[in-house]
């Protein structure tokens, strides 16, 4: 595992590497940028670049970290990728409920295949799982992910791409907005982050807001009408 510069976690597990786009929020995708570059350097993890690859010798790695942290499993992919097997989903969801003394964070864009597992597996306590949410072409991903038994459901509005002035935040437990950064960034409108900023406090979820984005993430910052939101789920 990788200490992580990503505000809300700790550390970054990737059993599984690459991923394919299946919405807007992945066109200037920031793992598909960084697996290329690891590709140019000659890092044997991505000798596949962005293609999904299953790394086996990774799987038991959280259980011989002893410090409890709070781990993004899979920051180079998405563990529910079409390509990977249920039988390797359950192998890691073993190692992660076998860590019990972390937490784990399993964030989707195919909240679907995660229902469809959670039927047949339990999810950990210790574990989880949110589905991205980045304009309204994909609100039916909440709807989803709420079927999903677990003890905590989050959502990242990350990057925020459009009004989400219609979501239901009933039965989800985390909320985390940002815009996107990087040269290509797309802009983010102050009334997206209030709407849902808004809706976090009508509904009592945690709002963490992450960053306005753009090309320099220093300048934009992280205040939102001169407050921060750094919210967590209660551990």
């Amino acid at each position: 595992m990788n200490n992580s510069k990503i505000e809300w976690t700790d550390k970054t597990w990737n059993p599984i590497t690459g991923c394919t786009q299946v919405s807007a929020g992945c066109k200037n995708c920031y793992a598909k940028k960084m697996a290329r570059r690891l590709h140019a350097m000659g890092n044997p993890r991505y000798i596949n670049e962005f293609n999904v690859t299953v790394h086996e010798d990774l799987f038991e790695v959280p259980l011989h970290i002893k410090k409890p942290s709070i781990v993004f499993v899979c920051s180079m992919s998405d563990l529910f990728h079409e390509e990977v097997s249920f039988e390797i989903i359950e192998k890691i969801f073993d190692t992660m409920k076998q860590a019990n003394w972390h937490i784990f964070q399993v964030l989707t864009k195919r909240p679907e295949r995660l229902l469809e597992f959670s039927k047949e597996y339990k999810i950990p306590k210790n574990v989880w799982v949110g589905t991205s949410v980045e304009n309204s072409n994909v609100l039916n991903r909440v709807n989803i992910l709420k079927e999903v038994q677990a003890n905590i459901r989050f959502l990242s509005c990350e990057p925020l791409l459009g009004s989400l002035c219609e979501i239901d935040l009933e039965n989800i437990h985390w909320v985390v907005v940002g815009g996107e950064s990087g040269s290509n960034a797309r802009p983010v409108e102050k009334k997206w982050i209030i709407e849902l900023r808004d809706e976090c406090k009508r509904y009592n979820v945690p709002f963490f807001f992450k960053q306005w984005g753009g090309w320099n993430k220093k300048k934009n910052g992280h205040e939102l009408d001169g407050k921060i939101y750094k919210e967590m789920p209660k551990i």
